[in-house]
């Protein structure tokens, strides 16, 4: 008879961490769609809910649950060192030291984009990013060759980061999207259950990262921008024509 390994469910991602990984799936392809059909209004949108998500993902990685943080999670060199010469001594409840790194470097990438696209501008002028008011034209016309830059590194990242999903898959035997689906894992031995943030904590994050989104939208008042409630009609301005004309 033989021995059938056991295998243990553990809930490895939250609810809030799901939401935003694949949200960013549909965004960054959206994005790239809406800029290149010239749809700038529906770009600029989807970039600010981008720049919201970022912002929460950000904080969550500060206050949200254990497997989220990136106290618990980014490596040094020496861990990762470990971690290649023996992947499958000790399993990682998370997000493992390879891993680690590709989640920063998107995070880092995705908060570079956003930021270069508030302050990008085109050609004329005539579309550009809600904090373009605050920087020189210069400045502004590298931020928007930067901004294309940046995606090209983020699309390459994308493709090394699904290269990997598949690699693990069939190499390793290690599905990474099940799991960021259900946010269950199966683990062999048996791991401590991570620690998961509240609902209150995550609602929380939530509500600020929308108010910096919006604020950001609004062109950061009151620095070079009014409030919406502080703004009139630019036509009650216009003086009224001379009776004679």
């Amino acid at each position: 008879m033989t021995d059938q390994v056991q295998h243990v469910k553990v809930v490895v991602w939250d609810i809030p961490v799901r939401l935003v990984h694949w949200s960013f799936v549909a965004l960054l392809p959206a994005l790239w769609w809406t800029a290149e059909t010239r749809q700038m209004d529906l770009h600029f949108t989807l970039g600010l809910t981008m720049a919201g998500l970022v912002v929460f993902r950000l904080m969550w990685g500060i206050v949200g649950s254990t497997t989220a943080r990136f106290s618990r999670f980014v490596a040094g060199p020496k861990a990762i060192s470990r971690y290649l010469k023996a992947p499958e001594d000790n399993p990682v409840v998370g997000h493992n030291p390879l891993g680690a790194l590709s989640v920063v470097a998107l995070l880092g990438l995705l908060a570079l984009q956003v930021s270069l696209g508030l302050f990008a501008q085109d050609t004329d002028a005539v579309d550009s990013g809600p904090l373009n008011h605050l920087v020189s034209w210069d400045t502004a016309t590298a931020a928007s060759e930067a901004h294309g830059i940046v995606f090209n590194l983020l699309a390459a990242l994308v493709v090394l980061h699904i290269a990997a999903i598949v690699f693990y898959r069939i190499v390793r035997k290690n599905d990474l999207v099940t799991p960021m689906i259900s946010g269950r894992r199966a683990f062999a031995t048996r791991v401590a259950q991570p620690a998961l943030g509240s609902w209150i904590k995550a609602v929380v994050v939530a509500m600020l990262a929308a108010a910096i989104a919006l604020w950001i939208g609004y062109g950061v008042p009151p620095w070079g921008a009014k409030f919406p409630w502080e703004q009139t009609d630019t036509l009650q301005d216009v003086p009224a024509a001379d009776s004679y004309m």
